[in-house]
């Protein structure tokens, strides 16, 4: 992947050289925008399971390079929120203090609320081709591949519940001598997972959008898909195997150069 990277820009570049001066449209701007993430393929691991979109922000500056008047290449630097969040009963990854640690593959069980952050620097690389002239509204698509480096990751823990042998809270954990269930304790946390995540990420991204023209400027409304192809996980027998991907819709502007 990190191959393909260098290879999609240094083609664009290629082609850029090849084109008279009179053919480009350079631009340089700023966007901004929510991104709706969420983490996929870890469903067959208590922790990584379930895991649902939230919301998050994703904002940077782009340069869009000229390739003729319908085609161009644009690079971005973007801080972009990944992550997801969880809610309801599912494993604890450390025992409770005062309980004893459970055999591998059996975990104690909790309801409360869990929220995945992770937040990446990233550069996407696209191809843009635009359908119109340049003079009125047009819409664009674009695709391209990305690359992530990751800044903060950590998860945010809230809520308070008994705890239960089984996912389905259908078990729970009885204390000796009457049997009574453990009176319900606090998840409330704020933990620091950055050693746990994989530092990079890469992965394919496109979409499309409208520019609309403001003198040689312009203004403009974007949607774009991210798929991640990296297992974000070091440990994925441990804490499964999930991917990013999400949703971003953006506005920006770009001025001409």
């Amino acid at each position: 992947m990190r191959n393909l990277f260098f290879i999609l820009l240094l083609s664009s570049l290629f082609c850029l050289s090849i084109y008279g001066q009179d053919e480009k449209e350079n631009y340089i701007g700023f966007k901004g925008g929510v991104s709706i993430p969420q983490l996929s393929g870890g469903d067959n691991n208590e922790f990584s399971r379930d895991f649902k979109s939230r919301t998050a922000p994703n904002f940077g500056a782009f340069v869009e390079l000229g390739v003729s008047s319908k085609v161009s290449v644009q690079t971005e630097v973007n801080f972009a929120g990944q992550g997801g969040k969880r809610t309801g009963i599912q494993p604890l990854t450390v025992s409770p203090p005062g309980l004893p640690p459970l055999p591998n593959g059996v975990y104690y069980y909790g309801n409360f609320k869990n929220t995945a952050k992770l937040n990446y620097l990233e550069v996407p690389v696209l191809v843009k081709y635009k359908f119109g002239k340049k003079d009125k509204p047009r819409v664009y698509l674009n695709g391209g591949v990305f690359y992530g480096r990751l800044l903060t990751a950590k998860t945010i823990t809230s809520g308070s519940s008994t705890l239960y042998l089984d996912r389905d809270g259908q078990v729970p954990l009885l204390l000796p001598p009457n049997g009574d269930p453990l009176p319900p304790i606090s998840f409330d946390a704020n933990t620091d997972i950055k050693n746990d995540v994989n530092k990079n990420n890469f992965g394919f991204t496109g979409g499309g959008g409208v520019e609309i023209p403001v003198g040689k400027n312009y203004f403009l409304v974007d949607a774009r898909v991210y798929r991640g192809v990296v297992n974000i996980q070091k440990d994925t027998a441990r804490n499964g195997n999930s991917k990013t991907g999400n949703l971003v819709i953006s506005v920006g502007y770009a001025f001409n150069f």
